[in-house]
């Protein structure tokens, strides 16, 4: 009798699968360092506030909190230095 080979069993097919698990951790890696990143800026822009005695509604914290976008995060990071009520830090510039 001989014996059969399915690919998926094969060595390569195990090798290539290998790869692409560690791609999607390297992947995943680098996504949980950017949600680090963004949540680490999200939190300087409300200690900024608190620190200045702003009171920070929790609308606003909310809002800076669900954001995961580094430069809105940024320029409200600016903001907070110069705001004088927390939800200015939303104003549209014109």
């Amino acid at each position: 009798m001989t014996a059969i080979q399915y690919f998926w069993r094969h060595p390569l097919a195990e090798q290539v699968r290998e790869e692409g698990r560690e791609e999607g951790r390297e992947e995943g890696r680098e996504e949980g360092r950017e949600e680090g990143r963004a949540q680490e800026r999200a939190e300087s822009v409300l200690r900024t506030l608190r620190w200045r005695g702003i009171d920070v509604p929790d609308a606003v914290r909310a809002r800076v909190l669900s954001s995961g976008d580094m430069d809105e995060l940024g320029v409200w990071l600016e903001r907070s230095y110069r705001v004088g009520d927390a939800g200015e830090l939303f104003a549209e510039v014109s």
